[in-house]
């Protein structure tokens, strides 16, 4: 009997416990539907311009207000010059799509203000006043030119390919001149047939060359849209043949047998910095290993030696 009772007693518990938390379910779907139901009234009795404003897409309301006002407190704290210096560089880089100059002001100091902030913040969680303060200004200054350093790498990997790129690309001028095409014809010859941002260039110089631009002006753009000697002296040597009637196809082929031979001088003069460059990692990493593996057994047993007496 006492056990029936207190299976009685149980199942009450139970059957208590599960109505308090349906109630407390349905209470709260309640007030959920309630809230919305709310909301949805409140959005329907809002002006029109506001329910315009909440229509609009995310990035439209929010990221891209932000990112103009970032912008302008980048161009506050900046230099009056730096947007010519950027869209330079800009030009040197290749104008990577997406970025302007006023979409690097506003990384600029996003990353000023995120990375300060963290910078400053960790540190002080740690109870460390004085390393918060140099973490931020070493964040906030990380945060500012890290865009700098990103344009300027980008830069520094176009000129290369540019570099690299160059001898042949001369060849096959030579090739398509002497195969009797004209200059430009040879130029669309090239750039059909090659990749990368000297092609590009090549393909932006007869686009202008079609829209009414001189070849030595539309030449002369190209140099100041690149920072490479050796495609600078290029243009330079067509730009004269071009204006003193010199045959082109004998300039061609002086100036590819040139870029050659530099092209082979750069390879040795990097060959010949490879010893210097191997010379650290030597002294640093294979040398410590060696003095592990060769003098570890004999200070083993000097250690052992003396822990006997």
């Amino acid at each position: 009997m006492n056990n029936w009772m207190l299976i009685a007693g149980l199942g009450a518990v139970f059957l208590g416990i599960v109505g308090v938390i349906v109630a407390a379910t349905s209470s709260t779907e309640k007030v959920g539907v309630a809230r919305s139901l709310d909301a949805i009234e409140a959005i329907r009795a809002a002006p029109d311009s506001m329910r315009r404003d909440l229509d609009r897409p995310f990035n439209e309301r929010v990221t891209s207000p932000f990112f103009e006002k970032m912008t302008e407190l980048g161009r506050r704290l900046t230099p009056s010059d730096q947007a010519s210096r950027l869209r330079r560089k800009l030009d040197l880089a290749g104008n990577p799509p997406g970025w302007d100059s006023d979409r690097i002001l506003a990384w600029k100091m996003l990353g000023l203000l995120i990375l300060g902030v963290l910078g400053f913040l960790l540190p002080l969680l740690l109870g460390n006043v004085l390393w918060a303060i140099l973490f931020g200004i070493g964040g906030a200054a990380l945060g500012y030119f890290a865009p700098n350093l990103l344009l300027y790498q980008k830069a520094y990997d176009r000129s290369d390919r540019i570099t690299k790129d160059l001898p042949d690309a001369l060849d096959l001028l030579v090739i398509s001149v002497e195969a009797g095409l004209g200059f430009d014809a040879a130029l669309a010859q090239v750039a059909r047939n090659t990749d990368g941002p000297l092609a590009d260039e090549f393909f932006r110089v007869l686009q202008e060359m079609q829209l009414g631009t001189g070849r030595s002006d539309a030449m002369r753009a190209l140099a100041d849209r690149t920072d490479v000697g050796d495609l600078r002296g290029f243009i330079t040597a067509m730009v004269q043949a071009d204006a003193f009637g010199i045959p082109i196809a004998n300039v061609l082929r002086i100036q590819a047998r040139e870029m050659r031979i530099r092209r082979s001088q750069r390879a040795e003069e990097q060959a010949q910095k490879v010893p210097v460059k191997i010379l650290f990692p030597l002294i640093f990493c294979i040398m410590p290993a060696l003095f592990i593996v060769i003098l570890g057994p004999a200070a083993i047993q000097i250690i052992q030696s003396f822990s006997q007496y």
